[in-house]
């Protein structure tokens, strides 16, 4: 019975891993995939059938197989759990007319930023992240507007364990002065990554904070640096606190 469990178990861990290659890589073949989990072909073959039949995975006309809406189905009746979203949606879609850019809603998790929520810029040219998506804290402005107000033994055991290495040359890896920077945004109330993750990409970005005033979320406003000039982000500026200060108010910070 214990011998039979154990089994179960493995063979579902085996199972997400697959799922996880597959979402990670787009399309596999039972092959390639058998390489990447190190197993055979014919367990490869197994799990690969075992989550076509759930409706997971379907065979793209390349012969190679690929997830399915499904799991976004999964992930949507996830975030919908977010009170969070619900509230913050109406000051996304303003923001959104606004701006014309891109409006990102994110929590902080395991030394990581992971989106729950956005409003697509219309325009060609823009920031293109997905629901779940995941990005450092240490080098976005969601995350950085969520590290500056973080109690200062979570911010310490964040600082000593997180590995800050370089994105972009504007990625701020020096401890100094990277305490500086989160000095600056308590004083703001806001934080700016100006092209610290991705060449190119500017961001503006404030905290929400909980009933314990506690950072828990930020929202920000994400576009090309061509169009989110240093001038643009000032304009923005008064409009991203606003909605950090009523959605904080609404969460009964």
């Amino acid at each position: 019975m214990t011998e039979k469990k154990y089994y179960n178990i493995a063979s579902l861990e085996k199972g997400v891993r697959m799922l996880e290659l597959l979402a990670a890589h787009g399309e596999l073949s039972v092959s390639e995939a058998a390489r990447l989990m190190d197993t055979n072909r014919a367990g490869s073959h197994r799990f690969i059938s075992t989550l076509r039949d759930l409706g997971y995975v379907e065979k793209n006309s390349s012969n190679k197989y690929q997830p399915t809406l499904k799991i976004m189905t999964l992930a949507q009746k996830v975030a919908d759990r977010f009170e969070i979203r619900r509230m913050a949606k109406p000051h996304m879609h303003r923001l959104s007319i606004l701006y014309k850019e891109t409006i990102n809603l994110g929590l902080f998790k395991n030394q990581e930023i992971i989106h729950i929520d956005k409003i697509d810029s219309l325009e060609v040219l823009r920031m293109d992240s997905a629901l779940g998506d995941k990005a450092p804290a240490y080098c976005t402005g969601l995350g950085k507007s969520i590290l500056a107000f973080l109690p200062d033994h979570e911010l310490d055991h964040y600082l000593n364990t997180v590995d800050r290495r370089p994105l972009a040359p504007n990625t701020i890896t020096d401890k100094d002065e990277f305490l500086k920077e989160l000095s600056r945004i308590r004083q703001n109330g806001y934080a700016i990554d100006d092209e610290e993750m991705t060449i190119g990409l500017r961001c503006i970005a404030a905290p929400i904070f909980d009933h314990n005033h506690y950072p828990a979320y930020a929202v920000s406003i994400s576009g090309p640096a061509m169009r989110l000039t240093h001038r643009a982000l000032e304009e923005v500026k008064p409009q991203i606190l606003k909605v950090s200060e009523d959605l904080s108010y609404k969460m009964g910070s």
